[in-house]
């Protein structure tokens, strides 16, 4: 049988298939529907120090092959988090990473303090690429420095992995991942929603309040994968692909481009239990090849007799 598991740190997870922040709640929404030990790890709606309400609606609509999403970060505050949430993702048998978002980088700091003090968090994503909140989030994700600062100023607060969530609307991604890097960060994932909209042409008026928002699903994976074979070139720790993921194969193209694990985000409105099948999928795969362990095809992409136009960013 082929080995799934996979280490990061101090964390072992089961498998390489995880579910992505804002998809999938805290988990316990959907306890009913699926078997939550069989995901590889749970990635919480994102946490910020108060509880946020987030944007007016309009802030979802349904696009070609994707979904647009102005949420801005609504979430219930770490607190409430510890209280009413993390007792239960403390009994479902799988690896939770509590996702980070903020308004200033202190705050950053003062919501990673309060969860490490917690039993049933086993690291943290922090989310600096959030495309539909007015501070914060985007302003952060396209600023070097930034990104380096939030690292550099988190690394000492948890021994536990430390995961940064890039944004793709940037010029070169590469340069940001190397900063988290270089600042201590144990991976990145890559990539968090592009920039888009949605027009109205009876009303003449955008369709989300906020006019642009964040896009996923099927018709960002190109992008995606263009964006996790570029980082993967550049920097040593391990990169996490998301981005329009339905299926066994659909991860199977970015484990081979060189993520070490994926996220599932989009379908998991769709098929709340696609994760589960997608990890079997991936297993079944690598069985059927006699793969004796899945990360034995992470990186195996055959690339280097062709030019990509990424060599010349690099």
């Amino acid at each position: 049988m082929t080995t799934t598991s996979y280490r990061l740190g101090s964390v072992e997870f089961k498998n390489r298939v995880l579910v992505a922040s804002g998809t999938f709640g805290y988990g316990d929404e959907v306890a009913d529907l699926v078997d939550l030990s069989q995901i590889g790890g749970i990635i919480t709606k994102s946490l910020s120090l108060k509880p946020r309400d987030g944007n007016p609606p309009r802030r979802i609509i349904e696009t070609a092959s994707g979904m647009l999403n102005s949420i801005g970060l609504a979430n219930i505050g770490v607190h409430r988090f510890i209280e009413e949430k993390l007792p239960f993702l403390r009994t479902v048998g799988t690896a939770v990473i509590a996702n980070i978002a903020a308004s200033s980088v202190d705050e950053y700091c003062s919501v990673l303090a309060l969860l490490e003090e917690q039993k049933g968090v086993d690291g943290y994503e922090i989310n600096v690429s959030c495309p539909n909140v007015r501070e914060g989030g985007l302003n952060f994700g396209t600023s070097c420095p930034a990104v380096a600062e939030i690292t550099r100023r988190l690394r000492p607060l948890t021994s536990k992995p430390l995961i940064v969530k890039l944004t793709p609307n940037v010029t070169h991604i590469a340069e940001f991942a190397r900063a988290v890097e270089s600042e201590g960060g144990d991976a990145v994932s890559v990539i968090n929603t592009l920039i888009g909209m949605a027009v109205d042409i009876n009303s003449r008026r955008p369709f989300l309040s906020t006019v642009t928002g964040g896009l996923s699903g099927p018709a960002i994976k190109p992008v995606a994968l263009a964006k996790v074979y570029e980082v993967v070139k550049a920097v040593k720790i391990p990169v996490i692909g998301i981005g329009g993921i339905r299926t066994a194969q659909d991860a199977l193209e970015f484990l081979v481009t060189g993520a070490a694990m994926v996220q599932v985000g989009t379908q998991n409105f769709v098929q709340p239990d696609c994760a589960v099948k997608i990890a079997a999928g991936i297993a079944e795969w690598c069985n059927e090849r006699g793969v004796k362990d899945v990360g034995d095809i992470v990186g195996s992409l055959k690339a280097d007799a062709s030019v990509s136009i990424l060599d010349s960013w690099l």
